[in-house]
C-alpha cells in the first residue's frame, strides 16, 4: 500500500533532500512538494496526505502554525523538520510522530520511517497517548534520540554534512556565513546569530561582532602590542579579536592558565 507524502519547506534544498529520501522508499509517494507555507496549507486540507515532512521556520505560516491549522479528524503523520531541536517539545504539542534535526541523513530519515510504519493510520486517541509518552520522556530531562550535531554547507558546488564538533571558526560574509573546517572553508545562507544558535553545544567564543572560535580548536594564543588577542587554529588559520570583544576573551584564557599571571 502507498502512502501519500507532502513536504513543505521553504528552501529548495530541503524539498529536494526530502524527496530524493522518499523517492528511494517503495511504499512512499509525494503528491505534493511547496515551498509556500500558505500555498501548502490549502492543499493539504483539499488532500490529506498520511505523511506531512513540515519545515518549521517558514514565513508567514511555520510549520507548527500549519500543523495547529489542520484538522484533527484528518491529522496527517506530522515529522518536523528543523535545524534546531529547541522546537521538539512545540512539535509533540501538535502531535507530531517525530522531528528531524537537519542536516539528517537516510539512516535517521529510515528510522522516522519506521515509527510511522509501526503505527500505521493510528487512531487520534493513540497518536495522544505517543505524546503523553514523549512529555513525560521531556519532563525527565531525556533527549529524543539524535545523532551528534551536523550542520549542511556548500564546498566547491556541493553540499556537505560537517560534524559540527570539526568546526573551527564561522565568519560573517553579508547574507552567509564562512566555515572553517581545518583547511576548507564552507558557505551557509545564514547570520552569525542563527550560526551562533546551531552551535549552542559547542565551545564557541565570540572574538569579534563578525567571528565565532571554536576553542577546542585553538592551539596557539598571542598578543598584539595594543592587546588585542591572536587565536591560531588546529587548522592553521588566524583570528585577532576585536577592542570590543577583548575582554571576554582574555577573561576565557585567563581562567585557564596555572600559577599566578
Amino acid at each position: 500500500m502507498t502512502l501519500p507524502v507532502v513536504i513543505v519547506d521553504d528552501e529548495l534544498a530541503g524539498r529536494r533532500t526530502l524527496r530524493e529520501m522518499c523517492a528511494r522508499e517503495a511504499d512512499l509517494e509525494v503528491i505534493g512538494e511547496y515551498g509556500d507555507p500558505a500555498e501548502a496549507l490549502q492543499a493539504i486540507r483539499a488532500r490529506p496526505p498520511q505523511i506531512l515532512f513540515l519545515d518549521v521556520q517558514m514565513e508567514p505560516l511555520t510549520g507548527l502554525d500549519i500543523a495547529r491549522s489542520l484538522e484533527p479528524a484528518h491529522l496527517p503523520a506530522i515529522v518536523f523538520v528543523t535545524a534546531y531541536d529547541d522546537y521538539a517539545l512545540q512539535a509533540f504539542e501538535v502531535c507530531a510522530v517525530d522531528y528531524l534535526l537537519k542536516p539528517f541523513d537516510q539512516e535517521r530519515f529510515q528510522r522516522t520511517l519506521e515509527r510511522i510504519r509501526s503505527r500505521h493510520a493510528p487512531a487520534l486517541a493513540d497518536r495522544h497517548a505517543v505524546l503523553e509518552r514523549l512529555l513525560a520522556q521531556l519532563d525527565r530531562g531525556e533527549r529524543p534520540a539524535q545523532e551528534r550535531p551536523r550542520l549542511l554547507a556548500e564546498f566547491d558546488g556541493h553540499l556537505h554534512v560537517l560534524d559540527a564538533e570539526r568546526i573551527e571558526m564561522v565568519e560573517a560574509d553579508r547574507n552567509y556565513v564562512r566555515i572553517r573546517v581545518g583547511r576548507d572553508t564552507y558557505h551557509a545562507r545564514s547570520t552569525l546569530a542563527q550560526a551562533e544558535q546551531a552551535l549552542r553545544h559547542q565551545r564557541m567564543l565570540k572574538v569579534s561582532r563578525s567571528c565565532l572560535v571554536n576553542v577546542e580548536h585553538v592551539r596557539e594564543v598571542s598578543r598584539t602590542p595594543r592587546g588585542d588577542y591572536i587565536l591560531v587554529l588546529r587548522g592553521g588559520a588566524t583570528v585577532t579579536s576585536s577592542e570590543g570583544h577583548r575582554g571576554r576573551v582574555r577573561d576565557y584564557f585567563a581562567a585557564l592558565r596555572l600559577g599566578v599571571p
